[in-house]
């Protein structure tokens, strides 16, 4: 560990201070992460590149589709319409999306840090 903390912790500074190159350097680092946190990724991109959001957003869906131990396919549909309400730029869709993560249950569960 650096003296700046784990690579979780500067992805989360990363995030907050909306820096996207230091949290794909902390990602790299990382190797994965929790569906939350790439719900946090998804977030930084509508603001800082757009046009990355939409390939990200899709590959979210994906994992969420096979992470997730309960997901009805109602659910599915809601996490599609949300993924492309937050590539329109609609920000509401972030919390009904870490709601539907959180009720959901996936299999790789966010670190605590």
């Amino acid at each position: 560990m650096t003296s700046q903390g784990s690579a979780h912790a500067r992805f989360t500074r990363a995030v907050q201070r909306r820096n996207l190159f230091q949290a794909e350097l902390a990602i790299r680092e990382l190797g994965t992460l929790s569906l939350l946190d790439a719900l946090a990724y998804l977030d930084l991109l509508v603001d800082v590149r757009p046009d990355k959001l939409e390939r990200a957003a899709i590959r979210f869906h994906g994992r969420l589709e096979t992470e997730a131990q309960t997901l009805t396919l109602a659910e599915s549909h809601l996490a599609l319409a949300a993924l492309t309400s937050l590539c329109a730029g609609e920000r509401g869709a972030i919390p009904i999306l870490r709601a539907l993560v959180r009720r959901v249950r996936p299999t790789l569960l966010p670190r605590v840090t």
